[in-house]
């Protein structure tokens, strides 16, 4: 194998071992996010579509190559079949051929890994960006919830407080009620005691008047049978 063919060979080999990084899961799409926009990565990135199309330029080129190879010494083996050459150049024919359709499939998959990898490359970049929207989602969600609970919780205590300020002023207005009842039970119980009173009063006088009126039909009799002896 040529040197050329040796480093495609070897491009492809490394095309490979990338491929396999990337889709495996060895970390997770932020952390290869992170590592493509890196300080390194930064300062190639601004010149890699031009590299990367130099690269699709240089693998196209030696496809072109391989497929050149592999219709000339295809051409010529079908030469050798209908003169029937002798087996050493037959042999010799088979095997450029072989090595045209091997540099042939090194190119093309070379070329077809390199799309790959920079379709995967935009996709997980993509990938991390969305898991970061959505994380980013999800925490304003959250805190919007956690306003909202927090809003209810203040509705809530508003609503508490002004029932318990009108519960204390229905409370404060029976107080007064039942002060003003304890009041007028008192002025009734000094009026009982007072009518209690005054009608002890009338008994005893009433008593006395009666005794008094005893004491008198007494000596009025008294005094008319008297009267009635002389």
């Amino acid at each position: 194998m040529s040197l050329q063919w040796t480093l495609i060979a070897g491009f492809l080999y490394l095309e490979i071992a990338v491929v396999l990084l990337l889709v495996l899961p060895i970390a997770s799409a932020r952390r290869w996010n992170s590592f493509f926009k890196s300080k390194f990565l930064q300062v190639l990135q601004r010149q890699a579509g031009f590299y990367f199309l130099i690269l699709l330029a240089i693998l196209v080129l030696f496809l072109l190559d391989a497929i050149r190879e592999m219709r000339k010494y295809s051409n010529l083996a079908e030469a050798d079949e209908h003169g029937h050459a002798h087996l050493d150049r037959e042999m010799q024919g088979s095997m450029r051929l072989f090595r045209a359709q091997r540099n042939f499939y090194i190119s093309g998959f070379a070329l077809f890994l390199s799309l790959v990898i920079r379709r995967l490359v935009i996709l997980i970049s993509n990938q991390a960006t969305l898991e970061a929207q959505s994380e980013a989602s999800m925490r304003q969600a959250q805190s919007a919830t956690t306003a909202a609970k927090s809003l209810l919780a203040q509705r809530g205590e508003v609503a508490q407080n002004d029932s318990n300020e009108a519960h204390d002023k229905e409370v404060i207005e029976l107080k007064a009620k039942l002060v003003k009842v304890q009041d007028e039970l008192k002025l009734e119980k000094k009026d009982k005691n007072a009518l209690k009173e005054q009608a002890d009063n009338l008994a005893k006088e009433y008593d006395r008047l009666a005794e008094e009126h005893s004491k008198l039909q007494k000596k009025l009799t008294v005094g008319y049978g008297d009267k009635k002896d002389e």
